[in-house]
């Protein structure tokens, strides 16, 4: 029998459920299978109602599912918010001694509480219990859960560790003994593969950043950014990276172009309020010329919104963000592989031409854990673009940081090197870097930082397609819908309805050519995004004159799932 599962545990902030959400998803994983499991958080340090989900299968899966198997509800709430999500053949657990509520059929109690008292000794290790009752409705093998409670608590101690060993043992035993016949899956470990990983999209790009030679980061916490600043962080001592929390993000940025002139490779990375404050900044490094990578983990606005949801709404602001005319690029990953190359691409990008370039998150894809196979890190070239270097210093009289070329691409020479003086300026600048007001020098200096951007199209891929050629109707999106998207394209081909999927996450410069001839044919274009204008389609119609009138769009700060394209698709017929 095929395997297509999802656990949804539920709660108020501060009872854990992450916690149990992570282990139940390392634990599948290690046994095999394929994860996907994202998080609806309120914006709150304690109480509200929050969930973690964790969806299981024998295919690759890189969306969430709307039908849900088992429940965990460590409060009241979530059984009466969720009940109805169950699929027909599910369950919720729940501990009866603690949540009075009726007891239909669907519904299993387990004495949470009662259990990490009696086997733990404490009563604090009731996530582990929990997680210990969901997997024994699989059948699942325990030891694989004992290996991972092991790697996640041993930092604490061999006690603690055994501990929460002990009280998933007794979740398990317990529905062992209470549950014959309640629940119909059985999983079993399959083709277990230490070649995947299981991570998220902020991890990807820390890590991207960490293999790529990013030596130096600052921040200003912010979500759904922090994460990548923390990970980042960790590795200081053992990458010989710096990273600097700033008061602000005005500071944050400009320290990051500090280290950049100098020589260093940085790169920030923040949310959408916190780019508002870096935007003349951004221009510049635009005018300085300066590299610069920016990561801006989108959420709802305007304003702080919804600041632990999630939205696809700062596209344009991304492209258009500044000041003045000058290049910059814009990458939008739609899954943690696309997130740790095109990091790489992009810090890689941003010292070749002396550009910002900006990579669109989410808190969708940010906060999401996906099982992707390990990277191949032996692929990564570090690209530091061109240096002068001691023996050229025989060809130069004087050096000009600015120095006018065919390219737009002046070699940079570090400051302080020792026989070259590095000179730039904010104001309009002569090609040493001095203030000037001759128009002949602005001319010249604009047709040089924008032939950057003519060389700087080339290097741009063109988007994904999936699906058959010969299809009438194509849906396109970009960035975290790429998963549900893709997964929504092979639901409705296998119902014999032709659909192709047009994914883009190298969106400047924007690939006009590539899109153009995938949409000028199909008689039926939709754009699926997650915001209420349709940004993307707004964009692809300035850049190739192509219209796309029919839309699929979310803007409830929750994220886009196969099922609801699929709802909405039926509604445009």
């Amino acid at each position: 029998m095929e395997v297509d599962l999802t656990f949804k545990i539920g709660g108020e902030a501060g009872q854990g459920l992450q916690t149990v959400g992570y282990i139940l998803a390392k634990s599948l994983a290690k046994g095999g299978l394929y994860v996907f499991a994202n998080q609806d958080n309120e914006s709150r340090i304690r109480g509200g109602h929050n969930f973690f989900q964790v969806r299981a299968s024998d295919r690759p899966v890189q969306a969430l599912s709307e039908k849900v198997h088992i429940i965990i509800a460590l409060d009241k709430r979530t059984i009466s918010e969720h009940q109805n999500e169950l699929a027909e053949d599910g369950i919720t657990i729940f501990d009866g001694e603690k949540i009075k509520t009726e007891v239909p059929d669907n519904l299993l109690s387990v004495p949470f509480e009662r259990l990490s008292k009696e086997k733990a000794g404490v009563a604090t290790m009731v996530n582990s219990v929990a997680a210990g009752a969901a997997l024994s409705l699989l059948d699942f093998d325990f030891d694989l859960l004992a290996t991972v409670l092991n790697g996640e608590f041993k930092e604490k101690g061999t006690e603690v560790a055994e501990k929460n060993i002990q009280a998933a043992s007794a979740g398990y035993d317990y529905v062992k003994g209470n549950s014959e016949g309640r629940f119909k899956y059985k999983v079993k470990p399959v083709n277990y593969s230490n070649q995947r990983i299981l991570l998220n999209g902020n991890e990807a790009i820390a890590s991207g950043a960490l293999i790529s030679g990013c030596k130096f980061m600052s921040g200003y916490p912010m979500s759904p950014s922090t994460p990548i600043q923390q990970s980042f962080a960790s590795q200081m001592c053992e990458y010989d990276l710096v990273f600097e929390q700033g008061e602000d993000e005005i500071s944050v940025i400009n320290m990051a172009l500090g280290a950049s002139f100098a020589g260093v490779r940085s790169m920030v990375a923040t949310s959408g309020g916190g780019f508002s404050l870096m935007v003349e900044s951004l221009s510049l490094a635009g005018m300085t010329e300066t590299p610069i990578v920016v990561v801006i983990a989108q959420r709802p606005g305007p304003a702080t919104g919804f600041p632990t949801r999630t939205e696809q709404a700062e596209l344009e602001f991304a492209i258009h963000a500044g000041h003045g005319e000058f290049p910059r690029a814009v990458f939008a990953p739609g899954n943690p592989e696309q997130a740790f190359y095109l990091t790489s691409k992009a810090l890689n990008l941003a010292d070749r031409y002396q550009i910002p370039v900006i990579i669109l998150t989410d808190q969708y894809l940010a906060d999401s854990y996906f099982t992707m196979e390990r990277f191949n890190t032996s692929s990564i070239v570090v690209d530091r673009g061109v240096f002068f270097r001691e023996s050229d210093r025989v060809k130069l009289s004087e050096y000009k940081r600015h120095m006018i070329t065919d390219s737009g691409v002046s070699p940079r020479l570090l400051p302080g090197w020792g026989w070259g003086l590095a000179v730039t300026d904010s104001d309009e600048h002569t090609e040493d870097g001095h203030i000037t007001e001759l128009a002949e020098a602005r001319i010249k200096n604009v047709q040089k930082r924008l032939r950057k951007f003519e060389l700087l199209r080339q290097e741009i891929s063109p988007p994904y397609s999936y699906g058959p050629a010969d299809a009438e109707t194509v849906m396109v999106g970009w960035g975290s819908t790429y998963g549900a998207l893709k997964e929504a394209a092979e639901i409705l081909n296998s119902q014999g309805i032709k659909v192709r999927m047009l994914h883009l996450s190298e969106i400047w410069p924007f690939p006009a050519q590539a899109v153009s001839s995938e949409l000028e044919k199909p008689e039926s274009l939709i754009s699926v995004e997650s915001n209420a204008t349709g940004q993307m389609a707004h964009l692809i119609r300035a850049e190739t004159g192509i219209e796309i009138k029919s839309k699929i769009l979310r803007y409830d700060g929750r994220p886009i799932s196969p099922q609801y394209i699929l709802r909405e698709f039926a509604k445009i017929g």
